[in-house]
């Protein structure tokens, strides 16, 4: 990430954004039957805090796993034998279950295209719904978030960086240049 980036979101910000899409879940969805699961890498990590907020606001344990879509893509990154492939861990069946799907940024919807088509490997779900911290808008595919917890305008040639503290040592979203090809 080029050095010019600019604070949309500070950690403040992040932390009351996963508040309010864990109280918003839980407003429209019993808990019962009702499972997350975060994209990886930073979705993972966000529906981790998402359990957490659940818990803490009273709705118990919500059962979390995360999904690798990498070899759902369409744009050839994570082609079959990819070394970078992560892996999945749901160790529930996600048949009847009313499925939260996690992700950090929401941009042009193939990202949540591929993880359709991975949870559908899976099994049936009752429904998925989809949670992200970000939407960016500018789709590219009819796909639209029931939980938001921001809507940040980017440039075009900019890109949404979410940074976590599991994984980058902070919690921010940066705007900055979109990396050059």
């Amino acid at each position: 990430m080029n050095q010019k980036a600019t604070v949309a979101c500070d950690a403040d910000v992040v932390a009351r954004c996963v508040k309010r899409l864990a109280r918003e879940i839980a407003e429209r969805n019993s808990v019962q039957g009702l499972v997350l699961i975060g994209i990886l890498r930073r979705g993972a990590t966000l529906a981790n805090r998402l359990a957490v907020a659940l818990r803490e606001a009273g709705a118990g344990e919500v059962p979390l796993g995360t999904l690798d879509i990498s070899s759902y893509r369409d744009d050839q990154k994570g082609a079959p034998g990819d070394p970078r492939l992560l892996g999945r861990d749901i160790p529930f069946s996600l048949d009847g279950k009313k499925v939260i799907l996690v992700d950090d940024v929401l941009y042009t919807g193939r990202t949540v295209r591929a993880a359709l088509q991975a949870l559908s490997d899976l099994g049936r779900p009752e429904s998925v719904q989809l949670a992200v911290l970000v939407d960016r808008g500018e789709r590219q595919l009819p796909i639209r978030a029931d939980f938001v917890g921001r809507n940040v305008h980017a440039e075009p040639g900019q890109r949404v960086y979410v940074k976590l503290a599991e994984v980058d040592g902070l919690d921010a979203v940066l705007l900055g240049e979109a990396p050059s090809r």
